[in-house]
């Protein structure tokens, strides 16, 4: 590694070349010595537990180690501004959904209920319900009220009208307009019959007719009379039929009178009816001025309307009856009440079951109209009907005063619904309107109901990712969900923690009526919770995929007749769940062992190297080793990346590659030109390439060829590297390791194979019993490595050397003999770009 210093000459005032200083590679030219069998796996001590069963233990629900989130959760809730809402970030399957709805339970909990709300009819625009606030817990009552108001008005009424009081005023109406119209029909009769001209009767109507002697003139007899005669009496009859006209014109005008007259006498003997049916509902409802107001509206429409509960002719003869439910009757429904939200609280609440508190509302299918409500339809006569009694709340009206519990995935897939929500939490009100017009488009008419003003905390669930993309691409995210409760995805495995961990597999236990597990049982979950993490350190808090690993327990603790979940059973269940996903990685060691895929696993190579990969199929990984290969030759110093030039890698892939270039010359071409040309490749690799894990196994590969040095195929590398050298942390570990492993354990064990990580990944290892016991009795053996000097001694069995104060390498060291190669090649080219002498 090499420092690049300018200095300024004191004479000439000028910059020098730059002074070249070398740091050390390596502290020591000593392979590192295998991890010893208790760093490749932290064991959980049961004893440690203090326990020898879960049933010892006190059962908790949600999060451990999450102080962070959960402050969020707290500051979130106790915000009350409208765009403090909040965002849970988090892995799926962590329990965070579980634990986020039990500290808002206590919340709500804790917190005042809100008011109820009901649609009702507006008498003034019937196109447009109104939106009516009640004290908490009265909804319910005001809309039974309602129903019995009509209900005693269906009873009442009829009586009032067949009573004998009202049977005589009506014939006293009747009787005065139709003695009017048959005096007169009776008059005009007379004066036609003084003229011999009768005035007939006929199914058609009234007709005339000449008479003689009082009876009717034939029409033969008739035409028979001389001219004069006919034309006289036509032209009596045309007279007499101007005058029934003009009766008949006039009785429209008198039966609307005689109407009038009637709708009068109804209302006048109506009104005490009504009165009487909704003075119990004023009073009940006396302190909510709203309602009184409806109810005096709805008072004045009643009498208006008094016909509807009178029952017609038809009804009384006919076989069509009244419906006995009044909800069902379409007459009344303007009368009843559209119950949004009824919450269970106040002197006057009935049961139901939201409980008291604010409500908490989980909404887990957040599509438009199950987010804003909805107006439905129903088919009537071949039409399409709806009124306000169709209109559906939605999660935004029950959740109003509380909490909004939604999964961010499924509101973003869900058409409209996200823009919905956001114009409610900036509006701050819930107007239901349909899809069509919330977009901008044509929509057929429907009803336009009053918005309801909005107060609710919504909380967001999602990944990461989700987050951060909405926070990029939607300029409102930020502005609406101001608070971000961010779950770890894993806790530090402290004593602490290892016992609240065993709590919650109690509470695992309780919830689905499991056997208790014993301690070396909750030892082996907390240390597959370890390797879910891929740290010593930690535990996954992956509370599903762990749940799922305990249920299985508990099948195989039956199938085994245990009384209890024991490790054994555990282990059972967590090889069974691999060996359900793992086709796919036999396949792949198969082709492996059949020579289609080439690996060695023994003897040494130039430029021939195992590198290691994981590939993810579903929610199973599993590690696979690849050849890589290096040739060098003279050139410009150029290192072709064969996966790059095939579009085969990444950028990331590429970038690696480009830091091996800065290595070598940074290393060894300090004071002559770098004239070397290389080829790096994975063999037999038909797919996408990326990632820098392989950096250090390439970088190994081109030392070997240039300095012309075997690499022992008995090892496989993993690890990225840096322009000093210094081997850096990978994800993967276990798997890439395994994955080796199982190869050489089919081909058979030498003692001579191995891995060569990074030191930093050490504090990942937590291997199969397999490899543990394999690395127990020297087979197989883990190498931590921080420096390349440290691979490359150990790939190669030469010492990889340190510059000396005369600035060169020991002449038998192979960073020498790299050197010496670079050094001839750069001579070469030297030679072949100095034109010959004449």
């Amino acid at each position: 590694m090499v420092f690049w210093r300018g200095q300024r000459n004191k004479d000439q005032n000028e910059i020098t070349a730059p002074e070249q200083t070398e740091i050390p590679t390596s502290s020591t030219n000593r392979a590192p010595e295998p991890l010893s069998i208790e760093r490749l796996k932290r064991v959980v001590d049961p004893n440690t537990l203090g326990f020898k069963t879960t049933d010892d233990l006190t059962p908790i629900t949600g999060l451990i180690g999450q102080d962070r989130a959960l402050a969020a959760i707290e500051f979130g809730t106790e915000m009350r501004a409208h765009d403090y809402n909040i965002f849970v970030l988090g892995p799926p399957a962590s329990g965070k959904h579980t634990a986020l709805k039990t500290q808002l339970q206590k919340k709500a909990l804790t917190s005042s209920t809100p008011n109820d709300w009901v649609y009702v009819y507006n008498f003034d625009e019937p196109n447009q319900p109104r939106a009516l606030r009640l004290p908490t817990g009265r909804a319910r009552k005001f809309a039974k009220s309602m129903i019995a108001a009509i209900d005693e008005l269906r009873a009442v009424v009829p009586s009032v009208i067949e009573s004998e009081d009202y049977q005589s005023r009506r014939r006293a109406v009747d009787s005065v307009y139709e003695a009017h119209h048959e005096k007169a029909l009776e008059t005009l009769t007379q004066k036609a019959a003084v003229n011999n001209i009768a005035i007939l009767r006929t199914p058609q109507g009234f007709a005339m007719a000449p008479m003689h002697e009082g009876k009717i003139v034939k029409p033969e007899t008739f035409n028979a009379l001389p001219d004069s005669m006919r034309a006289e009496k036509q032209a009596q009859i045309v007279a007499f039929e101007t005058e029934l006209a003009e009766i008949l014109r006039r009785l429209p005008k008198s039966e609307k009178e005689r109407r009038a007259k009637v709708v009068a006498l109804n209302e006048d003997v109506s009104r005490a009816a009504v009165t009487g049916a909704l003075d119990d509902v004023i009073a009940a409802f006396r302190d909510v001025p709203s309602i009184v107001t409806h109810l005096q509206a709805a008072a004045v429409d009643l009498v208006r309307n008094i016909a509807i509960f009178i029952p017609t002719h038809e009804q009384d003869s006919g076989p069509i009856r009244e419906p006995a439910d009044t909800t069902r009757d379409v007459r009344y429904r303007r009368y009843l009440v559209n119950v949004v939200v009824a919450n269970n609280s106040g002197p006057d609440a009935e049961s139901n079951d939201n409980g008291t508190g604010a409500p908490l509302i989980d909404e887990l299918n957040p599509n438009y109209g199950n987010l804003i409500g909805r107006i439905e339809h129903v088919a009537q006569m071949g039409t399409i009907m709806t009124d306000f009694l169709l209109i559906k709340p939605g999660a935004l009206h029950r959740a109003n005063g509380g909490y909004l519990l939604l999964d961010a995935r499924k509101l973003l897939t869900s058409p409209f619904a996200y823009d919905a929500l956001k114009r409610a939490l900036k509006s701050r009100e819930i107007r239901i309107e349909q899809p069509a017009e919330a977009a901008g488009l044509l929509a057929p008419q429907s009803l336009d109901p009053e918005p309801i003003p909005l107060n609710v905390k919504v909380i967001l669930t999602g990944e990461r990712e989700t987050f951060y993309q909405l926070h990029q691409l939607d300029p409102d995210f930020g502005g609406l969900f101001k608070v971000q409760a961010d779950f770890d995805d894993t806790i530090q495995q402290t004593t602490d923690n290892q016992r609240a961990f065993a709590q919650i597999l109690a509470s695992v236990v309780v919830e689905h009526k499991l056997r208790p597990l014993t301690a070396s049982a909750v030892a082996r979950v907390i240390e597959h919770g370890a390797r879910l993490a891929d740290d010593q350190d930690k535990i996954s808090i992956a509370l599903g995929i762990i749940s799922d690993v305990v249920r299985e327990s508990d099948y195989w603790a039956s199938k085994n007749n245990h009384s209890t979940i024991e490790a054994s059973d555990v282990s059972h269940a967590i090889d069974t769940q691999i060996q359900r996903a793992d086709r796919i990685r036999d396949h792949a060691q198969e082709t492996v062992e059949r020579g289609l895929i080439l690996i060695d696993t023994d003897g040494g190579k130039i430029g021939q190297i195992n590198g290691l990969a994981v590939l993810q199929i579903g929610n199973f990984s599993f590690g696979r080793p690849n050849r890589i290969t290096a040739r060098v030759r003279m050139g410009s110093g150029r290192i072709v990346d064969i996966e790059r030039e095939a579009k085969l890698g990444g950028s990331l892939h590429t970038k690696g590659v480009m830091i091996l270039y800065g290595f070598l010359a940074g290393r060894y071409a300090q004071d002559f030109p770098l004239a070397l040309g290389a080829t790096l490749t994975f063999e037999q690799s038909y797919g996408g390439v990326d990632g820098d894990s392989a950096s250090s196994a390439e970088l190994y590969a081109l030392l070997s060829a240039i300095a012309e040095a075997p690499i022992r195929q008995g090892l496989a590398v993993t690890g990225s590297v840096n322009q000093w050298g210094e081997v850096q942390a990978i994800g993967g570990v276990n798997e890439k390791i395994e994955g080796f492993f199982d190869i050489c354990k089919e081909r058979g064990l030498t003692g001579g194979q191995g891995v060569l990580i990074p030191k930093s990944n050490a504090q990942h290892l937590m291997l199969r019993d397999d490899v543990i016991s394999a690395a127990r009795s020297g087979k197989f053996h883990i190498y931590p490595i921080a420096h390349v000097d440290e691979g490359i001694e150990l790939l190669t069995g030469i010492v990889a050397g340190t510059r000396t104060s005369d600035r060169t390498y020991p002449t038998d060291s192979l960073n020498a003999r790299i050197e010496l190669r670079l050094r001839n090649l750069a001579d070469k080219a030297h030679q072949f770009s100095t034109p010959p002498k004449s």
